[in-house]
């Protein structure tokens, strides 16, 4: 099977415009945001892209915009990681909520995955469009095709509000008519409440992943300062695990790195005593 690309794999480090001039590039779409991707119609065009006719485009909806037709999406992505022997867990109840953190991470996963299979190169021979216009709902409509569901119920309420308030002007004399207002909606409020609080953790999350990088990135360097693996022989083991594929991979390499040198097998934090 495939596996998943190392930690220090520079996809995961993509931000939100590379990885949309990516998946613009590669399939001719003009996504506008990486959660626009949450129905799972993108994720499938790009492993059609990588692996033509592993995808059976006519099931794929491009317009799904409700949980089934999204789920549907998903199931179709499975069958296809299936076919080319790709281990990836999706976790579809996440990814159709539309939030964006959720949806970079997986298109961070996919953007490694597809430098792994083209060793970095673009595809430019593959027609996007023509493929789009041959799957279930045909092209993604100008719309959002990734407008969550609970976003979209609220767009349908949207629609159907009641006219604004009409002030007519009073034949008698005296204080002039009042208008009436409509006051926000509690769900618009929470939703906004919601977005300051995502943009909060989102802003902290980067924060917290650029100061891990920075000191994987040390260990990284100190592994492959010149000399010093000669000199001592765990660096090798070291940069081993910062390299591996899986985290069980990595967990092994540790095992069998104390097993060899001082003979057991220290997983928990060494006691004091």
């Amino acid at each position: 099977m495939a596996h998943a690309p190392g930690l220090l794999n520079p996809a995961f480090f993509l931000g939100r415009a590379e990885l949309l001039g990516w998946i613009n590039e590669s399939l001719g779409t003009r996504v506008a945001k990486v959660e626009d991707t949450c129905n799972g119609a993108i994720a499938c065009q790009l492993m059609d892209a990588l692996h033509g006719g592993c995808v059976p485009m006519k099931k794929v909806d491009f317009n799904a915009r409700n949980e089934y037709d999204m789920i549907n999406n998903y199931k179709v992505l499975q069958e296809a990681f299936l076919k080319q022997n790709v281990d990836k867990y999706i976790e579809v109840t996440k990814l159709i909520k539309g939030k964006p953190l959720d949806n970079i991470e997986f298109m961070q996963w996919f953007k490694s995955y597809f430098d792994s299979v083209t060793n970095g190169h673009a595809i430019t021979d593959y027609d996007g469009p023509g493929r789009r216009a041959a799957s279930k709902s045909g092209d993604m409509k100008q719309q959002s095709a990734g407008a969550a569901p609970k976003l979209q119920r609220m767009a349908d309420q949207t629609r159907t509000a009641p006219p604004a308030p009409i002030v007519r002007k009073s034949s008698t004399t005296g204080p002039p008519a009042r208008t009436i207002g409509i006051a926000p909606s509690k769900d618009v409020d929470h939703l906004a409440t919601q977005l300051g609080e995502l943009r909060t953790r989102t802003s902290e999350m980067e924060k917290e992943k650029d100061f891990y990088y920075s000191k994987l990135r040390d260990v990284e360097l100190l592994c492959q300062t010149p000399g010093l693996a000669t000199q001592f022989p765990v660096l090798a083991k070291v940069e081993a695990i910062l390299y591996a594929a899986t985290a069980d991979e990595g967990r092994q390499i540790l095992i069998d790195t104390q097993q060899e040198m001082v003979g057991g097998v220290f997983l928990d934090e060494p006691s004091s005593t």
